[in-house]
């Protein structure tokens, strides 16, 4: 992997041939189908139309939760933009995925690596507090490693398993937490052994886009498990946007990197690759923790 002295390599992609930070690929076909006439005799009665949801009502109504600034930042993880200077360097991150995201419509960016370790967790939460410092943007952090959850333990908040809201065990407003009016958390506080299956489930299929039809956000971010490991990712591919790959500098391989892009060929668009802990002797206290997923 290639070592570079300035910290912002950690957001550049790697290997050759090497783009920009966020890799942009062409989205996926919007061509319309041709309209087939239909005889005049033939009267289409529409179906019902389901009740509409407010979102600001349904925003209004999750249980609020305050986080720690300086609870946060120890685990790597930072709320104000102040705080640290790497915050600069997700907010690139942020507004160029966020400017990619608006030009194809898209809205659930899930996060993922090759490999377990690879620090996607932290990017993720990274991004998604990114996004939610943008004025008007409301954004959905979304736990789907479900067999490792972390996302719950850097935030330092309790909750409950997400499996039961994803199965309708448990009403959506009973798990989600607003924290303050631009980010809601869906996060997981109990392992799940079977992952792909609750992931394939069509109940949880049903969840993840009563999500985006009740509450409206702008963006949501989804924490998916390292890609390599087992078929969790596969799962839920076909309920996601596009893809945000995370390689580690010290353990990601160029084939691990190209086996995740086959992986995704064909399935679902690849928005760029990050690199995390690139070797900076002169910013090692901008460093994350060790051994995070």
């Amino acid at each position: 992997m290639r070592k570079d002295s300035d910290f912002s390599s950690r957001l550049e992609p790697d290997l050759p041939p090497r783009p920009g930070a966020i890799a942009l690929f062409r989205p996926r076909s919007t061509a319309l189908a041709p309209l087939v006439p239909r005889s005049d005799a033939l009267q289409v009665v529409p179906p019902p139309q389901e009740p509409r949801h407010d979102p600001a009502k349904v925003w209004e109504s999750l249980g609020k939760s305050v986080l720690n600034p300086d609870f946060l930042a120890g685990n790597g993880v930072f709320a104000l933009s102040e705080q640290n200077p790497v915050t600069a360097q997700f907010d690139i991150l942020r507004t160029r995925v966020w400017q990619a995201m608006q030009e194809r419509g898209w809205k659930r960016i899930a996060v993922t690596s090759p490999t377990h370790g690879c620090g996607k967790s932290l990017v993720a939460a990274n991004l998604a507090l990114a996004l939610a410092r943008l004025p008007g943007c409301r954004t959905v952090l979304m736990d789907l490693e479900l067999r490792h959850p972390d996302l719950a333990r850097l935030f330092g908040v309790h909750c409950g398993p997400l499996h039961e809201v994803l199965t309708g065990e448990q009403p959506l407003e009973s798990h989600l937490r607003r924290v303050g009016d631009r980010l809601a958390l869906a996060l997981n506080g109990e392992a799940v052994a079977a992952g792909s299956e609750t992931l394939l489930d069509p109940r949880s299929v049903g969840t993840l886009k009563a999500i985006v039809d009740h509450l409206a956000p702008s963006a949501v971010v989804i924490d998916l498990p390292h890609a390599l490991g087992n078929d969790d990712v596969i799962s839920v591919l076909p309920q996601v946007d596009c893809v945000l790959l995370v390689a580690d500098a010290t353990r990601t391989t160029a084939e691990d990197v190209r086996a995740c892009e086959r992986l995704f060929e064909g399935r679902v668009p690849l928005m760029g690759v990050v690199l995390n802990r690139a070797d900076d002797g002169r910013r090692r206290r901008y460093r994350y923790g060790k051994g995070k997923r």
